[in-house]
């Protein structure tokens, strides 16, 4: 089952399975970013929309975007029920591999959220992110841990019939976020790593966060520094 087939077959229950990963997300997110200002945003792979409306609170305009049709109709139910802020989120169809429907320089914050787990490739989601940051911008990544990964841990859900469906991932070094994000001139801002307190004693750490600030000169290159 391809990643597209298996998150919309998994967005009639996404939002009720048990599922600490997603969780620990939301709160880290939130945590990180709930005190912050911006104008517009990007969120890549917003999913069900379970970070969309933080995006919304914090800032004026948000332009969301997933592959997964069942996942976006969630989301536009989800955020589509809250008048205070649905006026302010667009949802578009779109495969982050592939160029954004975004204007170049236009974001203040790109948003990325346990969606590059799913990528074979790092290189399409940083050139993208940093055509799209306004200068000075904010690079937000939430993953799963390849610390986790090495375990054998992904993303994966029951079926109604009780099959199970393990979503094809694959595994980014920590050293890969950081040499994809220097190649484009990202500074690391923060990295941080994070446990559920439920269930992860005694574990490595369940989800890695990094924060990249974008170049400040505009007029410089796009094309990554080898």
């Amino acid at each position: 089952m391809s990643v597209r087939a298996a998150y919309t077959s998994w967005s009639a229950t996404y939002d009720r399975d048990r599922n600490l990963t997603r969780d620990l997300d939301q709160t880290v997110t939130r945590r990180t970013l709930e005190g912050s200002r911006f104008e517009r945003i990007l969120e890549i792979g917003c999913g069900t929309g379970k970070n969309t409306r933080l995006l919304a609170e914090i800032g004026a305009e948000v332009l969301a975007l997933d592959f997964s049709e069942g996942m976006l109709a969630r989301a536009r139910e989800r955020i589509g029920a809250d008048p205070v802020v649905a006026d302010r989120v667009r949802f578009e169809l779109a495969d982050v591999t592939r160029p954004w429907p975004c204007e170049g320089g236009s974001r203040d914050l790109v948003a990325c959220n346990l969606v590059l787990e799913h990528l074979e490739d790092l290189e399409p989601v940083f050139a993208e992110a940093v055509r799209c940051l306004a200068p000075g911008g904010t690079l937000w990544v939430s993953e799963l841990h390849p610390f986790r990964q090495y375990l054998g841990s992904q993303a994966r859900f029951e079926t109604p019939g009780g099959d199970e469906v393990r979503v094809e991932a694959h595994v980014h070094h920590v050293s890969d976020f950081l040499q994809a994000a220097a190649r484009y001139d990202l500074v690391l801002v923060t990295l941080e790593e994070h446990w559920h307190p439920e269930d992860d004693e005694g574990k490595p750490p369940r989800l890695l966060t990094l924060r990249f600030a974008g170049r400040v000169d505009p007029s410089r290159s796009t094309s990554p520094q080898r």
